[in-house]
């Protein structure tokens, strides 16, 4: 439900004009910049998989673009105890799966069931659900939420739980590796028809759809991990959608041409930037390395320069909009002196005069992660690496592909890790900083904090809004004194979109194709 929303095919069209690609109007091509780890509802834990997913499957509720108000989807409506604590949803009746197969109250228990076994690779997931005392079956269209205590994103993550056909499962099947996870079965407007490795993704629109038919009748993804090469796919006409990067959206798609067939969106999604420092390892335990290593990274200049004053330097994790975030902390300012200062304190001179800083005869060096598809998080990597170098810390930067940086990071075999991190609409902290998640869940860094463990556990019991930002900006405080990430920037969302396609608004959490119309459905010719 959330997004930052929104992508190899055919490489050789980018270079030729001899050949042409004739394609549906009536279909809309979009752009993946990785290819999914899997497509399984519960495990998967990537944003390729998200933009893919949420054609396929439905949810409890739903969101008003609009209004971020809650609305009825797969439930009609619900009751809330008046304790918080209980809470029913009635399901709506006559809905099939794709594959024909109505959906009841056991999808739902059966799901969740799944969701909490410890031998499914859903952490992400499992903890949202750790509150809830049980789920229970009141008859074939009503289901009971019962917590253990008063929890203020109950409702919402209730109401969010992913739902998969349970008629396709099979007792004592590992469900890792479920074909599910390569041909999934949702009831949403769109269903799955095939994955060709490595290159493209497609669905098509249910034509029995129980609520209201997009116009669209398909959704083809196209997956081209360089910007710049499904840049120039857009151009020759082989994308309708596009997210553009700061140097395309400034001075690359203002030409007459592009301005012809293509429209631009601007807007700025929850979401933040990071490279993330793995605290278990002795170099990072320190809070004055990593502190210093906010200093060293020059972020204003970064947003002047390289993205084109178009970003916003983040202190905490916090949606900046929310009142959860601190807006009185100033972020730690490019300070080479200081971070030097900070670092001798922590033990980290050049003590043989090599050039380099070391501590106890252990060189400062370590490795920068980042995805092949990232030219943002090449870019951070290559200027980070210089301005460490001129202190005397040698950082190696290394690119791998999406699943092997997804496995490494699941493994906490790394030692800095660049990743930007998309929270749900009511986000809850809990899973990103509690010390719970440093094993397994998306506390990656591994931060451990007693106060702020306290803090985050008090904060899920308070429904007050107010009080609830109190605790939630002390955590924002503590997280700035801690440095367990660098914090990097909010970024924009930048979009070019077809002109083809009418009725494009753009939304607080971004982009709704599916209320998008198509005013011609002539055949295409795409370069």
């Amino acid at each position: 439900m959330t997004s930052k929303i929104f992508f190899t095919l055919l490489f050789l069209l980018l270079t030729s004009c001899t050949y042409r690609l004739e394609r549906d109007a009536r279909e809309l091509v979009m752009h993946l910049a990785a290819e999914p780890a899997t497509l399984n509802l519960l495990t998967y834990s990537d944003h390729y998989g998200a933009q893919v997913l949420g054609n396929i499957y439905e949810r409890l509720i739903d969101v008003d673009a609009k209004t971020l108000t809650f609305t009825p989807k797969l439930a009609t409506h619900w009751e809330i105890s008046a304790d918080g604590k209980t809470i029913t949803f009635f399901l709506r009746e006559n809905i099939r799966w794709h594959d024909g197969f109505p959906f009841t109250a056991d999808d739902v228990i059966f799901t969740f069931e799944r969701i909490l076994d410890p031998a499914v690779d859903a952490p992400r997931l499992r903890q949202q659900y750790l509150d809830v005392e049980k789920l229970e079956k009141i008859n074939d269209y009503t289901i009971q939420f019962h917590y253990k205590r008063p929890y203020f994103g109950a409702f919402f993550t209730a109401g969010a739980l992913p739902v998969l056909p349970k008629h396709v499962f099979k007792a004592g099947e590992n469900f890792n590796a479920h074909e599910i996870g390569r041909s999934p079965i949702g009831t949403g407007p769109y269903r799955f028809v095939s994955w060709e490795k490595g290159r493209s993704l497609r669905l098509v629109r249910h034509e029995e759809y129980w609520d209201h038919k997009p116009q669209i009748k398909g959704i083809v993804f196209n997956i081209i991990p360089n910007g710049t090469v499904a840049f120039q796919f857009l151009k020759k006409g082989g994308l309708d959608l596009f997210e553009l990067s700061p140097m395309q959206w400034e001075k690359q798609s203002s030409s007459h041409s592009f301005q012809e067939r293509f429209r631009k969106y601007h807007y700025f999604p929850p979401n933040f930037s990071f490279i993330a420092w793995n605290m278990r390892r002795p170099l990072f335990a320190d809070k004055r390395v990593r502190q210093a290593m906010t200093m060293l990274l020059d972020r204003s200049s970064i947003i002047e320069k390289q993205l084109g004053g178009l970003g916003k330097i983040v202190t905490g994790s916090a949606y900046p909009l929310s009142k959860d975030y601190d807006t009185s902390i100033e972020p730690l300012p490019y300070n080479p002196e200081r971070a030097i200062a900070l670092l001798r304190e922590a033990g980290f001179d050049d003590h043989d005069g090599d050039g380099l800083l070391d501590r106890e005869g252990v060189v400062f060096e370590f490795t920068y992660l980042y995805p092949n598809n990232s030219n943002f998080g090449k870019k951070i990597g290559l200027l980070l690496q210089r301005q460490l170098q001129n202190v005397g810390i040698r950082m190696h930067l290394e690119q791998l592909e999406w699943a092997t940086l997804l496995s490494r990071m699941q493994k906490r075999d790394f030692d800095a890790l660049s990743l930007s991190w998309i929270p749900p609409l009511q986000a809850d902290p809990f899973q990103l900083w509690h010390s719970s998640q440093a094993d397994r869940g998306s506390n990656i860094s591994g931060f451990r904090h007693a106060e702020v463990d306290r803090l985050l556990e008090e904060g899920r019991t308070l429904f007050d809004e107010d009080e609830r930002a109190k605790r939630y900006q002390k955590v924002h405080r503590l997280l700035y004194e801690e440095q367990p990430v660098l914090f990097l920037f909010q970024m924009p969302t930048l979009a070019a979109v077809s002109k083809r396609f009418e009725n494009v608004q753009a939304y607080p959490l971004g982009l709704k194709p599916r209320e998008w119309t198509i005013e011609s459905t002539a055949m295409l010719k795409a370069w």
